[in-house]
């Protein structure tokens, strides 16, 4: 995608690695077993920020205020003297030096590749590898601690199809000219990638790593607008035995609305890295993806918050790297991320499938526990290691509401997911005639929220339904649309309006509300009915 600011924004990139035979070991950070590992062979998962340095040399101090939100890494921006820079050896040695003091992995990259063929004096991949070449002195020694990230973008949207072979004589050059540390390359398409070049030919320039470290880049920004796009993607790698990270992406951009929560979201709980842009001095319009306010780490922006302090932030989520002390000696106390509220389907009189969105989980979510809720009683009914089941044994013509827990690989459990309610048929029909409702907080405030619930059919036609729960924290709602409500205390039962008790088979409806809470909004256990 094209950069719209003065600075030349980069767009975020997915950091992709992957695995090769045992040919030659690397000295210091390296692939095993599909992912990325420091030299004790403890695995690195990057939580980072990126840093424009080649054009805010002076803000040296950005080192140490990227180490204080918890990152672990940072990606910092070079020039090879094509657009930028060139940013000389000594210039590269106390950037990494400033990594080290600071106990940060330090991704180097260089800038002037970014958009080549459509950027006017963008740089070759083969003139980045010149400049890496002329800085070697300052990179060797420093395997431990720095990954190479050859160019960023190194093609925009024409001429990319070059991508493949080009990457690939890169990678080839630097490691005879002696490299030894895990290279990153980058996307076409400005990083993007959705042509899917590089996605169909990685295994091509996996091969041409005679040591099999070499780390793939992906930019997420308005091309990954939606979940499924990010996990699409994402999954492509992970499924191939191809480790992935994204190494760059914003919540905005002037190309579309990225989808950062399922970026975060996923990532954690695959274990991939990311790192996010950018730390500050964004221009041209996309001042917004500025992290902090002129390089302040007082002032932090909403991106900044989100990134840093939101869920699956790396706040929550970094794990400083062994090669400076991290990761010994403390028991994980991390629970995994709260699960997604159970969706139902296919429901019998003595069945009913759930799924619900995955959880993460710093040392990796091992499993769930489904369980039946009644009252403030819960019985496990499932423990599956995926994010779906299938009960069976159910009673006909019951009410049943189900949750589920995630565990992780230390022991630990989430907190309960919101509830999914069903009826379960009378026996005999053979098929789903019942309905099922799930309940969502659309957005929150101080004091305030939204919330939705959406009921869905069961297998025949319906012409009226009725959803009820009661509050556990003292909610109460105060205006509600496209639903009859009948509250009586902290218990609510909700029929449908005229336009909406009519179903087809399989057939959803929806109706919402605002409401209050105070100290806890926990999403109420449902139970839904046919009329």
């Amino acid at each position: 995608m094209r950069a719209r600011l003065a600075l030349l924004l980069i767009l975020a990139p997915l950091f992709v690695v992957f695995t090769a035979g045992p040919a030659q070991a690397a000295t210091g950070i390296r692939i095993s077993g599909g992912r990325l590992v420091e030299a004790n062979g403890t695995e690195l998962v990057l939580r980072g920020i990126n840093h424009a340095h080649v054009w805010y040399q002076s803000q040296t101090s950005s080192f140490a205020n990227i180490k204080a939100t918890g990152a672990n890494s940072v990606r910092v921006v070079l020039g090879s003297g094509q657009r930028w820079g060139p940013t000389p050896a000594s210039e590269v040695s106390s950037v990494i030096s400033l990594c080290k003091q600071n106990k940060l992995i330090c991704v180097l990259e260089a800038h002037d590749t970014t958009g080549y063929g459509e950027q006017s004096g963008a740089a070759t991949l083969a003139q980045a590898v010149d400049y890496w070449i002329s800085v070697q002195s300052a990179l060797t020694g420093q395997e431990n601690y720095v990954i190479l990230n050859i160019g960023n973008e190194p093609y925009g949207n024409q001429g990319y199809a070059a991508w493949t072979t080009d990457t690939a004589n890169a990678i080839r050059r630097l490691r005879s000219a002696g490299f030894q540390h895990t290279i990153m390359v980058d996307a076409p398409n400005w990083g993007q990638d959705w042509t899917f070049t590089m996605r169909d030919n990685a295994p091509t320039v996996k091969a041409a790593d005679t040591t099999g470290n070499t780390v793939f880049s992906i930019h997420m920004y308005g091309v990954f607008d939606t979940a499924a796009e990010v996990q699409a993607y994402l999954s492509s790698f992970i499924s191939r035995g191809l480790p992935i990270a994204v190494g760059e992406f914003g919540n905005n951009h002037s190309d579309g609305n990225p989808d950062e929560d399922t970026i975060m979201s996923y990532a954690q709980a695959n274990r991939i890295g990311y790192l996010g842009w950018s730390w500050s001095g964004n221009g041209g319009g996309v001042e917004y993806l500025d992290m902090v306010q002129n390089f302040n780490p007082a002032s932090r922006t909403s991106w900044g918050t989100r990134f840093i302090a939101g869920a699956n932030g790396i706040a929550a989520t970094s794990r400083e790297a062994t090669i400076y002390g991290g990761g010994t000696g403390t028991p994980d106390s991390q629970a995994p991320t709260t699960p997604g509220t159970p969706t139902a389907s296919n429901l019998t009189s003595t069945g009913v499938n759930l799924a619900w969105s995955a959880s993460s989980d710093n040392v990796g979510v091992t499993g769930y526990t489904v369980v039946r809720v009644q009252g403030t009683t819960e019985t496990t009914i499932s423990s599956p290691s995926t994010n779906s089941a299938a009960l069976t044994g159910l009673t006909p013509s019951t009410a049943y509401t189900f949750a589920v827990y995630a565990r992780d690989a230390a022991g630990n459990r989430s907190t309960r997911s919101g509830a999914v309610g069903v009826t379960t048929p009378a026996g005999g029909g053979g098929g789903n005639t019942g309905c099922t409702a799930t309940y969502r907080i659309v957005g929150q405030w101080q004091g305030g929220f939204q919330g939705e619930v959406t009921v869905t059919n069961g297998s025949t036609a319906s012409t009226g339904w009725t959803v009820t729960w009661t509050y556990a924290n003292g909610q109460t709602i105060t205006q509600m649309w496209n639903g009859q409500d009948t509250p009586s205390g902290a218990s609510h039962s909700v029929r449908n309006v005229s336009h909406n008790g009519n179903l087809a088979p399989n057939a959803s409806a929806q109706f919402g509300f605002t409401g209050t809470w105070n100290g806890t909004n926990s999403a109420p256990t449902l139970t839904c009915a046919r009329s």
